[in-house]
């Protein structure tokens, strides 16, 4: 058994997830984690809502309410979002906790004492109408290196370059048009310049294990080819307050949220221990270099978990150019694996809210249950390339291969077992086809295991449906429903006794993607209880200020199944099944669903 770290990607509070979000970060990610738990490894799985930055101003003043208030509303959102998508999280949290705080600022001090965070003079740019801090996000232009015409303040989302907002070429706000103004403003940077050999040596180390998807370990060495000081902190009122006499106590700088957003793995990873009453525990996923660490997340992210947080690892720990010692905290292992997922589009365009052209996991969920969109996600998700999600093929998957491929199989099977038995059946002869199968199925717990291991989970849950197939066709081979003589008795009971050990191991095998539909066809099964875990939301105190409290999501997973072939038991009472999956009609889900996004499909749909 090893530690598994499970880093997934903090969602922003600035409205609830629609499935182009969970598809990056939210579904792979406890995919994942649940084979590694159903492998026998010591899986911690963290994340929370990240609240800070000049977005979240810009939309309280929007929706009339304080910063606070309006990150408060979003966060009780989110969280039941992916709650009732089913992610299990050991903590779900937020940087907003006074934990959250501390640990951001012990990392800022220890980075600045190690050396490696130097204040500099720098252009700000503020919005001439308002007067406010413009975020980089926040500002567009062409980039100065490959003249692409949106590139971002911060970063070319075309040639992956890092840039300046005053080096874009034409900038505007994206918040209302206007060409920003550029002030002189003191600012601390991370000096990746210090850092950037020993990145690179994490990098080569990276790409020698052969694990990362070949777009993401090539985008990360991209960007050590211009390293340069990036800026931590910001002219803004919203955030954390960075820990040095003279900058503590200033009310318009703040730290940068994406110094704090990363460091919420850490500090998710305290409070957990904190909360679970072993506040030490948190060391065993960050200071024991057997550990492994996966973070999960969209494209778009990958210069913040392979360069910036690296970086922050780095620089805490004083293992760049400038030497330095660790802190209080210790040296914090580096991430094995950055794995970002492409993008995905919704009936041929990108998700747009302000257009209304999106799907939110909650509407969608409150619809269908979470078992459509996670297949879907799983089967054809933006896993190594860019994906589209139409609402056709969603109704296709669902109806030919959840309902007449897996639902079909479970309920035949029960419905056999329940008329003729009542009960698991003891086998008696088994035949070289019975033998056939089970070994079909046997087999596929390598195979699936180590694509999820791998992070190919297209490739896994394709073989968990290839058997499925198999299993199908055995149906039609042995004819069960032809055996009705007495003298075929014996067989009969041999025939749906492999039948239902082939339909139990294959639960097993498709409870990561599905964890919900498992817990049904358990209970079909004749099961008890839960067969997989499932997430709780729940309101908890802040562990440092009694005074606020908020949701998390938690659970308890030690039940969580092994991997593994576990034989049924005969006599199991087995009841006549009702159906696993809806089967939904095609022409009245996509009229209506459209009809949601503007009433027409695009052009190239």
């Amino acid at each position: 058994m090893s530690h598994v770290l499970s880093a997934v990607a903090w969602p922003y509070t600035n409205g609830p997830r629609h499935i182009g979000h969970v598809a990056g970060f939210g579904v792979p990610s406890d995919v994942f984690s649940r084979y590694m738990r159903m492998a026998g490894h010591d899986v911690l799985m963290v994340s929370g809502t990240d609240e800070h930055g000049t977005p979240i101003l810009v939309l309280a003043e929007e929706e009339g309410l304080t910063p606070q208030e309006l990150v408060d509303k979003y966060n009780a959102v989110i969280a039941q979002d992916l709650t009732d998508l089913g992610l299990s999280y050991d903590l779900f949290t937020r940087t907003t906790t006074r934990n959250h705080y501390a640990v951001v600022q012990e990392m800022f001090r220890q980075v600045h004492a190690n050396g490696y965070m130097v204040e500099q003079t720098t252009r700000g740019a503020i919005s001439p109408s308002t007067g406010r801090t413009l975020p980089d996000r926040y500002i567009e232009g062409t980039c100065p290196i490959c003249s692409f015409p949106e590139a971002r303040g911060d970063q070319c989302d075309n040639c992956g370059n890092q840039l300046d907002a005053d080096e874009l070429i034409d900038p505007r706000s994206k918040i209302n048009g206007e060409t920003p103004e550029f002030i002189e403003t003191q600012h601390f940077f991370l000096d990746l310049p210090a850092l950037a050999a020993a990145l690179g040596e994490w990098l080569d180390g990276r790409e020698a294990s052969g694990t990362w998807r070949p777009n993401v370990i090539k985008f990360s060495k991209n960007l050590l080819k211009d390293v340069r000081p990036r800026a931590m902190t910001r002219d803004i009122d919203w955030g954390i307050p960075v820990p040095l006499e003279g900058w503590e106590d200033n009310p318009s700088k703040r730290l940068y949220v994406w110094f704090d957003a990363v460091i919420g793995y850490l500090s998710a990873s305290i409070e957990w221990a904190r909360r679970v009453g072993d506040a030490e525990r948190w060391r065993e996923w960050w200071n024991d270099p057997s550990a492994v660490s996966y973070y999960f997340q969209g494209k778009d992210n990958i210069t913040f978990h392979s360069q910036i947080w690296p970086a922050e690892l780095l620089a805490y720990s004083g293992r760049g150019d400038k030497g330095g010692q660790p802190g209080e905290l210790g040296a914090l292992n580096l991430p094995t694996e950055v794995v970002a997922s492409e993008f995905l589009t919704l009936e041929g365009k990108q998700f747009s809210t302000s257009r209304k052209h999106v799907i939110y996991v909650q509407d969608i969920v409150a619809r269908y249950g979470p078992d459509p969109i996670r297949y879907f996600i799983c089967a054809a998700g933006p896993e190594n390339q860019d994906a589209d999600f139409s609402w056709a093929e969603f109704v296709q998957r669902n109806n030919s291969e959840l309902v007449a491929g897996w639902g079909n199989l479970v309920n035949r099977t029960a419905a056999m077992i329940a008329k003729s038995f009542g009960e698991i059946p003891q086998p008696y002869a088994v035949e070289a086809v019975d033998e056939e199968l089970l070994a079909t199925v046997r087999g596929a717990f390598a195979t699936v295991g180590a694509s999820l291991e791998r992070h190919r989970q297209k490739a896994a849950l394709a073989e968990v449906m290839r058997v499925v197939g198999e299993a199908n066709a055995y149906v039609s081979r042995t004819e069960p429903f032809k055996l009705k003589g007495d003298d075929q008795r014996e067989r009969l009971a041999t025939v749906l006794h492999t039948l239902v050990q082939a339909v139990s191991d294959i639960n097993t095998l498709i409870s990561p993607f599905l964890p919900h539909a498992a817990n049904r066809v358990h209970a079909v099964l004749g099961g008890e209880g839960q067969f997989m875990p499932m997430p709780r939301l729940e309101v908890v105190r802040d562990l440092d200020d009694d005074t606020r409290s908020y949701p998390v999501i938690t659970g308890e997973y030690s039940g969580t199944p092994r991997w593994e072939s576990r034989p049924v038991v005969v006599g199991t009472p087995i009841a006549k099944p009702s159906g696993v999956f809806v089967k939904l009609d095609p022409e009245q889900v996509v009229e209506d669903e459209r009809a949601r996004l503007g009433g027409a499909a695009p052009e190239d749909a």
